[in-house]
């Protein structure tokens, strides 16, 4: 487990935003009073950032309104009990806690990281998710951006016309996008989506703003890091680790991508090897 980052429940999103960055952490734990009561993710916030349409600066909405529940541990608990609970209620970190005092934090990243020290024969293809959600790489970003929110998933494989993969753009493109438009102005003028605080959030899903002008591809990235179908399960693990990223392509034996292997799928096959 690790030491828990923490912010107040009093926090605006700006807030949020600026220490999520400055920490490098892809959640932190809410206090009200001096005692942890709530969570908030960095995909929490990507999404209500990339959905919200409400004419409010960051600084005026409020923390309250994308806290979720946390779940807790003791931290006696087994790591197959953790990665279990995890799948179960299709979360990313659970709260630790000895004599129900707050001690730590234990993730997905932390069970993967767990999962490459353990022995095992299993291969990619054996947990790796068949499914891809998958776009033309000239699609406008308003689509692509409905289409990950919509399916609730955080990657989506480029291809061009001839059905040949060129690139992929993940939920932390759009998150990195929506802080960098959203960060360089604090005007008020909100007539112009492409210069106002307000309106670049908006804009990711309107067909009539830079959602509709945008193609996916100026901001795709090329390198679309791949594992193949037998290759072993814990090579997958330490790729994701050693990249920093949350899913990779899954290749057959003829190099077609037929499959995502991610930190979930490996959280997975966690819950059952122990």
């Amino acid at each position: 487990m690790n030491t828990p980052r923490t912010i107040k429940y009093e926090s605006s999103l700006a807030d949020v935003l600026k220490k999520i960055i400055d920490e490098k952490k892809s959640r932190l734990l809410v206090t009200e009073n001096g005692k942890i009561t709530g969570l908030v993710s960095e995909k929490d916030l990507g999404i209500f950032l990339l959905t919200d349409t409400t004419e409010r600066k960051l600084d005026e909405i409020p923390l309250s309104e994308i806290i979720k529940k946390i779940i807790s541990v003791d931290e006696k608990t087994g790591i197959d009990k953790c990665a279990q609970l995890m799948m179960t209620n299709e979360i990313g970190s659970l709260v630790v806690t000895s004599s129900d005092e707050v001690v730590g934090i234990i993730t997905k990243t932390d069970l993967v990281r767990y999962f490459t020290k353990l022995e095992s024969e299993k291969i990619v293809g054996e947990y790796m998710s068949p499914y891809y959600a998958w776009q033309y790489y000239d699609t406008p970003l308003y689509k692509v951006v409905l289409k990950m929110i919509d399916e609730r998933i955080s990657r989506v494989i480029l291809r061009d016309h001839e059905e040949s993969p060129v690139g992929i753009v993940t939920f932390r493109d759009l998150f990195d996008l929506a802080l960098s438009l959203g960060d360089k102005e604090d005007v008020l003028d909100n007539t112009d989506p492409l210069i106002s605080v307000i309106f670049p959030r908006k804009g990711f899903i309107s067909e009539s703003g830079f959602g509709g002008s945008t193609k996916i591809d100026e901001i795709m990235s090329k390198n679309i890091v791949s594992v193949n179908y037998d290759d072993d399960l814990i090579k997958a693990a330490k790729l994701l680790l050693e990249k920093n990223i949350n899913g990779v392509a899954v290749l057959s034996g003829h190099g077609n991508i037929i499959g995502i292997i991610s930190k979930t799928d490996i959280v997975r096959a966690l819950a059952f090897l122990l």
